[in-house]
């Protein structure tokens, strides 16, 4: 019962980790305009900076965060990560100026290690073959609170701009009560690892994982089909607009399906997936449908067709626990920490990168004086990198444990 209740708090603290970011994403454009007083546009600028300076802070911080979970255990790095969040927006909820708000995002952004060091506790709690599809629940929770975020966050944005924030500070900290009571250590003197700045730091951490047996074409995988990945939050909405005429109340809709999809896919049927072929095989089979579903919305003109291909592009999102779980089984008991944040480092990264290749992609492709009109083309991009990623992973054979 005790794991049962602590495998629930890892998952609502990934739910309100992906719920807090999707809740006050509907009012920052206001809130921008109402502490600067400047147009849409600006402030548009404005969020670009503040979720640049967020992503930054993950890259840095993801491997310290998960290193010092290896030494002092998950359980006091996941509850002081909760009640600093908790404090983080409330210092949003009243800020006034703007380097408050830029403030709020690096502290933000240095406490958003609620997932991976999740994923570190999934990890000890796990067989070697389950790690897989326990990645799949965390990725489902993600995925929940990816379509409920944005959903409550516009209910509340009708009693204002701030009214997000307080509830976001609420969830966290009334996750990190539950946690406060439920959460068990799992980090034992059998795999606790001293602290060490020249591996916690994200290039020391990414040489020493790297040097894992194989591990090494698994991070330029990841990382790249991180970069593939993300022509979903990249352009969609511009894309969804430009190609099919949908409203925002349409690419919301389309969204929030997106999300319920990936939920069913990671929550329920990525174990009888894994069961059936295995991880390597499960690997394979998520990122050619991928390629598949990026060289189809490549082309589909009709947005009830996008809108159907749904279950086939949610498919797909099994490759991404499937290598979590050979990277897990390749990494040692005291690893776990340092490669999940090492993860969370290189996901950063590609958050970094992947807008301004995927939007410019989609820009060259749709001015006037392009030379070929393909608004799918940033989707076509994609199949390309993944196919890159297939014939890389084909290659590597990484040695689990």
């Amino acid at each position: 019962m005790n794991q049962r209740l602590a495998i629930t708090f890892i998952m609502l603290s990934v739910v309100m980790d992906s719920m807090g970011i999707g809740l006050i994403m509907p009012v920052m454009p206001d809130l921008i305009r109402e502490i600067e007083g400047t147009d849409i546009g600006s402030a548009a600028v404005w969020g670009g900076v503040l979720a640049t300076i967020f992503a930054v802070m993950q890259f840095f911080f993801g491997p310290v965060i998960g290193s010092l979970s290896d030494r002092y255990g998950r359980r006091p790095i996941l509850l002081i990560s909760l009640v600093v969040m908790a404090f983080d927006y409330v210092l949003m909820a009243v800020a006034t100026t703007m380097w408050l708000l830029i403030i709020g995002r690096i502290i933000g952004g240095i406490t958003a290690a609620t997932q991976s060091t999740a994923a570190a506790y999934m990890a000890d709690i796990s067989k070697p073959e389950e790690k897989a599809a326990n990645f799949g629940l965390i990725g489902a929770a993600f995925g929940v609170g990816f379509v409920l975020g944005p959903l409550i966050g516009a209910v509340l944005a009708q009693y204002g701009t701030r009214a997000p924030f307080w509830a976001a500070a609420a969830l966290a900290a009334g996750n990190a009560t539950f946690g406060y009571f439920v959460l068990p250590e799992t980090v034992t003197d059998r795999i606790r690892r001293p602290f060490a700045w020249r591996r916690a730091n994200p290039f020391g951490a990414f040489k020493h994982i790297g040097n894992l047996p194989g591990l090494r074409p698994m991070m330029v995988i990841l990382f790249v089909y991180a970069i593939a990945f993300f022509v979903y939050p990249g352009v969609w909405a511009y894309y969804g607009a430009l190609q099919f005429g949908w409203s925002p109340g349409m690419i919301g809709i389309s969204l929030g399906v997106f999300g319920i999809g990936i939920a069913v896919v990671q929550g329920l049927l990525i174990r009888p997936i894994l069961a059936k072929i295995g991880e390597r095989n499960a690997v394979i089979f998520g990122l050619l449908i991928d390629v598949l579903a990026f060289v189809a919305l490549g082309f589909v003109t009709n947005g009830w067709v996008a809108l159907a291909m749904t279950p086939l592009t949610a498919l797909g999102s099994i490759a991404g626990p499937a290598l979590q779980g050979i990277m897990s089984r390749t990494a040692a008991d005291d690893q776990q920490g340092e490669l999940q944040g090492t993860i969370a480092s290189i996901n950063a990264v590609a958050t970094i990168a992947a807008p301004l290749i995927m939007t410019q992609t989609f820009f060259y492709f749709t001015r006037n004086d392009a030379a070929l009109y393909l608004p799918g083309a940033p989707f076509l991009l994609s199949a390309i990198l993944t196919l890159g990623c297939i014939g890389l992973f084909i290659g590597s054979r990484p040695t689990t444990r």
